[in-house]
């Protein structure tokens, strides 16, 4: 097991959105999960995710899709933890019971491994306080890649104002001493 790195979020600190428009974290997104994660200790994370009538699936319970989509954000805030970007390489779900609209799924994860650029991972989901039932859980092995790698695949505008808020002091990847610029899809 890796050490958790020093310049990452302290126990108790909140993880930061990786990038406002994120369907899971993202505070501007107008249905999204709006996703609330906390470091814990060591290299855990905990969060809560609210489900809106935005979020459902059958009548009043939330879609599936969703719940896989709230998983993979808090194991993904994980690698907030190791300093360093990283993308899902695999993600499996595991459901056991419905999770109404309206209800709080309070979510607990951590890294269990790394082996090289690997990170693995996993996460519990609980119906409605953190001793509540379990309703679903996750396994999900991460992929770390260089800032490049979204340079070189997002579209170039979002890309840009994703720099953009970073350089007007929004949360950073970089390393301490990596402050150089990127063209974007030149």
């Amino acid at each position: 097991m890796p050490m958790r790195a020093p310049n990452a979020p302290a126990p108790g600190e909140p993880i930061p959105s990786h990038y406002r428009w994120c369907f899971g974290c993202g505070s501007d997104h107008p249905t999204g999960l709006h996703m609330e994660m906390t470091a814990g200790e060591g290299l855990t994370v905990t969060g809560v995710f609210t489900v809106s009538e935005h979020h459902q699936g059958a009548p009043g319970l939330a879609h599936g899709g969703l719940l896989t989509v709230a998983l993979d954000e808090i194991l993904g805030s994980l690698n907030w933890l190791l300093a360093g970007p990283a993308v899902t390489g695999r993600l499996e779900t595991d459901f056991r019971r419905p999770v109404p609209v309206g209800s709080q799924l309070f979510i607990d994860a951590e890294v269990v491994g790394v082996k090289g650029r690997k990170v693995f991972t996993r996460a519990v989901g609980r119906l409605g306080s953190p001793e509540g039932p379990v309703a679903v859980s996750a396994a999900a092995l991460f992929i770390q890649v260089p800032l490049q790698h979204f340079v070189d695949h997002g579209a170039r505008e979002h890309v840009q104002q994703a720099i953009e808020d970073r350089a007007s002091g929004g949360p950073a990847w970089r390393p301490e001493g990596e402050n150089e610029a990127f063209e974007v899809n030149p």
